[in-house]
Formats: structure tokens, sequence, C-alpha cells
């Protein structure tokens, strides 16, 4: 069996102080925080990075992955630089990138390459740190649609590449099962949460039948998954902790408090 790890993408608490974050996560009796590159963990901003290491530690908590913004398909260098030394200063052993930003429907070969191309570069730099790099599974990129990301992974050709996996908008539980199926040699983490219909924010335990089935595949072979609670209803850091119990059950885990 597998060891599934329950925590929280900082997204989750997009608008809140990193500080908060922490507390809320150690209070939820969660392992592990992925550090969002929009707010809490700005790419090049290393001494924050540091920072944000240091006090998840001192929580008890590890870091699960740095959730870049890095959208591969023509990245400049230097930003590629930039969230790699931010990934190192916060302790993360694997950064979130995205697929471009086209539709698989709409790529271009050519587009598809440049892709492919900029991920080789990423993950080249990425290895060089000992750090994994994981494609967010989304809408409007490459990795909307389980061949294409598929394809995408063969294209890019690195041992430390994979893919995250969530459920796609609007699906319901078997389509949504059927792309988790596909993917799961290649998936390193998930995103926990439950929309239904479309982007309608609901409790986690409101699609329990799908993370029912979502975490039997997840928990599979001799490898470690984060399992990263995200984007819970209205934002209300409130609900981080009944939906951490929730998750907690899912896993088959005993709760756990601060």
């Amino acid at each position: 069996m597998g060891t599934l790890v329950p925590g929280l993408c900082s997204v989750t608490m997009r608008r809140r102080p990193a500080a908060e974050v922490v507390a809320v996560a150690a209070a939820a009796g969660l392992a592990t925080v992925e550090w969002a590159g929009d707010h809490h963990a700005p790419p090049g901003d290393r001494a924050t990075a540091a920072a944000l290491r240091a006090r998840t530690a001192d929580a008890g908590l590890t870091v699960a992955a740095y959730g870049s913004y890095l959208r591969a398909g023509g990245t400049d260098p230097a930003e590629i630089a930039a969230t790699v030394a931010t990934a190192v200063a916060l302790g993360a052993p694997r950064i979130r990138i995205w697929a471009g930003t086209l539709a698989s429907a709409e790529a271009t070969p050519a587009q598809r390459a440049a892709v492919a191309a900029d991920t080789r570069r990423i993950c080249d730099a990425s290895a060089d740190a000992g750090i994994a790099v994981a494609f967010e599974c989304h809408a409007r990129t490459l990795t909307d649609d389980p061949a294409s990301t598929l394809a995408l992974l063969a294209d890019v050709a690195r041992d430390n590449a994979a893919t995250y996996w969530q459920p796609p908008n609007d699906l319901p539980d078997a389509g949504a099962i059927a792309t988790l199926d596909a993917l799961l040699p290649h998936v390193a983490a998930a995103h926990a949460f439950s929309w239904w219909p479309g982007t309608q924010r609901r409790r986690l335990h409101e699609r329990r039948a799908l993370w029912q089935a979502a975490v039997g595949r997840l928990n599979t072979g001799d490898r470690s998954r984060d399992v990263l609670l995200e984007f819970v209803p209205d934002d209300d850091p409130a609900l981080v902790a009944p939906e951490a119990a929730t998750l907690h059950r899912l896993l088959g885990l005993p709760p756990r408090s601060a």
C-alpha cells in the first residue's frame, strides 16, 4: 500500500498571512503545506521562502511543494532560475508548473513542442537541485485531457516530471475517476476539493463517493502521494478543520490535533 499524506494548499487561504495558514493547517492536524507562488512565496524572494520553511517546520509540518505559476512554453530563463531558487529556499521537494496557456484541442504541434521543450529546461534546472516537477492538471492547458497529458509527459521524457490530479470541472464521478485511472502512474499529488456542478464549491463530503474511489486508486503501489485540500466554500478558513477531518476519514487516518 502507498502512503497518502494529508495537507493544505496555501492558495486555499490566498489572502491570509502565512502565519495564519500554518496555524490553521497545524490546528487541523494536517501534515504538509503546498506554498503558492502568487502570494505567500513570490518567485525570487528567497528570504520569504526561507522564513516560510522555518515557520512550517516549527509548526511540525513539512513543505509539500512550491505551487508556482510558471507556465511552460516560452519561459524566460531568469524566471526559471528564480522559481527553482525559491523552491530550494523553501525546502520544497517538488515544483508545480502549468502546461502552457492553450487548451489541448487548440494547440498546434509547434506550440506543444514549445511547452515540452520549456518543461525539459525546467526539469533539468530542478533536477540539479534534487527537485521534481509536476504539471497542474487544469482546463485550458495541455493537461486538460489525459491523452494530451500523457503525450506531453512522453515528449518531456524526464525522470523528474510528473503530474497532479484533480477532478475535472463538470465531469461526473465515473468520468473524473477515469481520468485518474489514465494518469495514475504519473500522479505525484492530488488537489482535493468538491466542485459540482461546474465550479460551484461544495464540501468535500458532498462528493464522498468520488473521493473514496480516488483514494482507493491513489493508495496503491509503494509510493507516497500528497492529498492537498484546496478551494473550500467561500474561502472560509473556519472550514479547513472540518474538511481536514473529512479528509482524514477518507484516507483511513485517525483524526489528528495540533
